[in-house]
């Protein structure tokens, strides 16, 4: 694919004015993105692109891992966790418990990350064991092993919990591993979207370096 113009880190940061010149015709091309200008939160290669070739070329690139959030209280931290996994290319998340969750912190990017709803912890069990994806909880519990320890399986599910009382014993009991982030400092617990973007970025230091 012919890549677009490419603007100054200036203007990208603030998204695009319309297009200078002749258009271009290749189809990934959004015509109105064209007349009017991008101002969408997109990384350069993607200015002016429409949002179902945005798709299409992440599908070809995504990650073989997945993530996991059980959503009992409307966790506020849903939306983050879903930005670091587009952020990541993980390959899917998966909403389990209420369907309803706050998406003002995936800041759109849920357009582009593809989400599955599962509505209890026994419902996504199952579509894991049915696509042989370990389950590899995330959280300080006792028995858990330290993530500077831990050898991520390069397709698996990464499982996280609500913020404040963390994974619910049923998700820890169907884990095959519990993985700790180590903390050095006087708070018992990482906010959890932080814990989901630290755990990812392993997973891509594992398996991409």
């Amino acid at each position: 694919m012919q890549e677009s113009q490419n603007p100054t880190p200036e203007l990208s940061t603030h998204g695009v004015g319309p297009w200078a010149g002749d258009w271009p015709e290749e189809s990934f091309y959004d015509r109105e993105l064209l007349e009017r200008g991008d101002t969408r939160n997109v990384i350069d290669r993607y200015r002016y692109w429409s949002m179902a070739a945005i798709v299409a070329d992440l599908d070809e690139k995504r990650h073989p891992f997945h993530v996991a959030i059980e959503n009992w209280q409307h966790d506020m931290n849903i939306g983050s966790i879903v930005r670091s996994a587009n952020a990541f290319a993980a390959d899917t998340v998966h909403i389990i418990g209420r369907k309803r969750w706050n998406k003002r912190g995936a800041m759109v990017t849920d357009r582009y990350q593809h989400v599955l709803h599962h509505p209890d912890v026994a419902t996504f069990v199952e579509w894991a064991a049915a696509e042989t994806l370990p389950i590899i909880a995330i959280d300080n519990v006792p028995g858990s092993v330290i993530i500077e320890t831990f050898r991520f399986p390069e397709r698996c599910v990464l499982l996280f919990g609500q913020e404040g009382p963390g994974l619910s014993p049923e998700a820890i009991q169907a884990a095959d591993a519990v993985v700790e982030i180590s903390q050095f400092g006087s708070t018992r617990s990482l906010n959890a979207s932080a814990a989901a973007a630290v755990t990812m970025h392993d997973w891509v230091l594992q398996h991409r370096f």
